[in-house]
Order: C-alpha cells, then structure tokens, then sequence
C-alpha cells in the first residue's frame, strides 16, 4: 500500500485539479466574453450551421488582445477580441475567420477540448508521481525528469489534436462551399506574424505541428476533394 500512496495521491491531485480548472476556465470565459454579432461573420458561420445541420453557430468575442481562437471545454466557440480587430481591419477576410471558427468546431466535435482539460490536470498528476518515484532513485532531478518526460507526451497528444482538427475544418468548409482554400491562407498569414520570432525549437517539441506540414496537410486534401469529376 505504502508504494501506491504517491500514485493515489497523484489521482486524487488530478481529480481535484481538472475540476478547478474547469470551473476556474468557465468563470474567466464568462466574465470576459460576449455573443459576436456580425453580419457577415453570421453569413459565414449560417452556410456552416446549414452543413452541419443545426440551426445555428454561437461564436462568442474573448476579451484579450492576442490573436488566437478558442474552443472551450463545454462546447462553446471563441475568437479573441484581437483576432476580430483585425477582421475588422481588412487583414483578415471572412473566409479565413470562417476557417478558425470551423477549426475550433473540429476540436469540440472530436472531443479534443474536454480531453485536453482531462489531459493537463492528468499530465500534472503523472508528473507529481513520476517525480515522487523518480526522486527515489535519483535523488534532486526527479522533477526535472518528470517535467521533461510529461511535456513531450502532451506535446505529441497536442500536434495530433491540431490535424485532426484541420482536417475536420477542411471537410466543413468543403461542404458548406467556402473551400479550403481560405484555410489554408489564414496559416500563411499566421506564418508570416511569426516569422520574425527567434529560433524555433525541434518540431517534436512544439504543442503544434509545423505550419508548412499543416498547410502540405490541406493542400493535399484539398486536390482530393476539390478535384474536378471525371467526365
């Protein structure tokens, strides 16, 4: 039993730890977030509601300047306050912003969302333990190792995630007539507000997949489904 205890403490620790955040996670998104309201964004996201079948696409505005897009662990969509302003300003069509919101769909649609919170509080817990045992043999590097070891399972769990969630995208927007095409120049403008940053780290080691590899992904995808019929 003695040599259970650090892993049933782990579990306990990340049972606890997937509940606050999940909660803590809603909290923040209710406080700083409203419904979007925009006309053409609404023809977007309706031509994508009609493809799916439902009635309607909630998108909802995040609060904070950064450019980024959201899919919450209960299901709800959102694009960044930053990432509209630039829609707004012409830097962004609404196409592109059609393809994000249908990304971030995929990622509710596949589970990826309510995974991931399940995934950070289970990574801090598999740490904890990992550096409780760790530590036992190789006394003062324990976290250290157990840090490094976690980071690259989440890592590699993450990057599968994203393709998954593109492919998803692409198959939407295919259907809902909008193409793939906007999908992919949405990552070629991401691709140039950061090609000025530092030296990347080794792919392997990223939460996200390269963006060349991603937009090699849809390309190919998009000669399969976009073909014109044999006659």
């Amino acid at each position: 039993m003695i040599k259970l205890t650090p892993i049933l403490l782990a579990l306990m620790y990340g049972i606890v730890m997937y509940r606050f955040s999940a909660w803590r996670t809603a909290k923040m998104l209710d406080e700083q977030s409203t419904e979007l309201a925009d006309p053409m964004l609404k023809v977007m996201s309706d031509r994508m509601a009609a493809a799916l079948e439902v009635d309607r696409i909630r998108v909802n505005i995040y609060e904070i300047e950064p450019v980024n897009g959201l899919a919450a662990p209960d299901g709800r969509i959102f694009i960044t306050r930053g990432f509209y302003n630039k829609f707004r300003a012409g830097e962004v069509s609404a196409d592109e912003m059609a393809s994000v919101i249908a990304h971030e769909l995929g990622h509710v649609a596949l589970g990826h969302s309510r995974r991931r919170m399940i995934d950070f509080s289970g990574q801090n817990a598999l740490r904890t333990a990992l550096a409780m045992v760790i530590g036992r043999f190789i006394p003062g590097v324990g976290p250290f190792i157990a840090g490094a070891l976690t980071s690259l399972v989440a890592a590699r769990l993450s990057r599968n995630d994203e393709y998954e969630a593109d492919a998803y995208a692409a198959a939407l927007l295919t259907k809902a007539g909008i193409g793939v095409s906007p999908q992919i120049s949405m990552f070629r403008k991401l691709e140039k507000l950061t090609a000025s940053a530092g030296g990347a780290a080794p792919a392997w080691l990223l939460s996200h997949p390269k963006t060349a590899e991603r937009i090699k992904a849809l390309e190919k995808l998009q000669l399969k489904w976009e073909q014109p019929p044999q006659s």
